[in-house]
């Protein structure tokens, strides 16, 4: 700098340079982030020797504020852990605020709180997968599927079906149980549902109303049914006779009815695997014979294994042809039969054989 310079400005530039302010301090937060600074950025200076001026100003630190001080700012005011609701909770737990349970005990009770909904999803998926009866639908729609059914009921009251036992036994079976669990939603509208094998569940006015045909006026002790399929049918017979005999010749359909009617837990229910048109000689004679699959003609076995005053409803008809009439023979006596022709309906064809 020239001596004309230096008149003019006398401070050298070094003097101009102010030491910056150091800010108040403003509680624990500001005290904890200047220690975790000073934990962290060491000194760059040489150590100084004890007693001189300069050790004089550095305060000594005990190590356990400096092991607190040297957690992160944020430590000093912790966040609020979120709460993360427990699954299948539906209320709070009394006093859950006055202590701090212990993290292994929290978990344990969300995972105990889960448990039903997974129990319930895994069973329901194992009972897709085996094609047992959805019982985890049965458990989650049990009030739906009673408004329902009783809703199905006044439909088939005023549809002409009043015979109480038949109304009761309609009401008290769950029909959704016996469908395949994605046409669940429509298990109690009046239609015919598949399941399978070329096989459909009749409807339920159908059901009710041959059921009513050979109930009607007296008590059923022996029943036999041709044409299991899901098992709705002997499961609704199953309330108004004192045992049921059914028969079915597909037996992928006759194991499925009886995982279907497992659950239910129907003491009189007898199922066999074999051919419809044979009958059930060996527990004959019966009081009703309900079929539920059409042939040309009622086959003269099952005629015979019918008791004298007993009655038998079949569709007789062409499938094909469309000409299928629901038919109720009565046996007059051990060597003649009186028949009647009702309804117009439409089953799956009566066949021999077992497959």
């Amino acid at each position: 700098m020239s001596d004309e310079r230096a008149k003019r400005f006398p401070l050298a530039l070094a003097d101009l340079v102010r030491e910056p302010r150091k800010p108040a301090a403003r509680g624990q937060d500001t005290r904890g982030k200047q220690a975790a600074v000073s934990a962290v950025k060491p000194a760059a200076a040489a150590p100084v020797k004890p007693g001189s001026s300069r050790a004089a100003s550095v305060p000594m630190k005990n190590p356990a504020t400096a092991a607190a001080s040297a957690k992160p700012a944020s430590s000093v005011f912790p966040a609020r852990p979120v709460a993360k609701p427990a699954i299948g909770v539906a209320k709070p737990v009394p006093g859950a605020g006055k202590s701090a349970a212990p993290a292994h005990h929290a978990s344990h009770a969300l995972r105990t709180a889960t448990r039903p909904a997974e129990r319930d999803a895994n069973a329901a998926a194992t009972a897709t997968r085996k094609g047992a009866p959805n019982v985890a639908l049965a458990s989650t729609q049990t009030l739906t599927s009673e408004r329902v059914r009783e809703r199905m009921v006044e439909r088939l009251r005023s549809n002409g079906v009043t015979d109480p036992r038949v109304l009761n036994a309609m009401s008290v079976v769950p029909r959704h149980m016996f469908v395949d669990p994605g046409l669940a939603a429509q298990a109690y509208e009046d239609a015919a549902l598949p399941i399978g094998h070329h096989q459909t569940i009749s409807k339920p006015s159908v059901v009710a109303r041959m059921i009513e045909l050979v109930a009607t006026g007296r008590a059923l002790n022996k029943v036999l049914e041709i044409g299991t399929g899901c098992g709705y049918q002997a499961a609704v017979l199953s309330q108004v006779a004192t045992e049921v005999y059914s028969i079915e010749r597909v037996r992928p359909l006759s194991e499925r009815a009886k995982l279907n009617l497992r659950p239910l837990r129907v003491p009189n229910i007898r199922l066999h695997y074999g051919d419809g048109r044979l009958g059930l000689p060996a527990a004959a004679p019966f009081d009703a014979i309900v079929i539920a699959c059409a042939g040309l003609d009622v086959p003269q076995a099952l005629l015979d294994q019918l008791a004298v005053g007993g009655r038998l409803v079949a569709p007789v008809g062409s499938q094909a042809a469309q000409s299928q009439v629901l038919t109720l023979v009565t046996r007059v006596s051990a060597s003649q039969w009186r028949e009647e022709q009702l309804d117009r309906v439409f089953f799956v064809p009566l066949k021999s054989g077992v497959i």
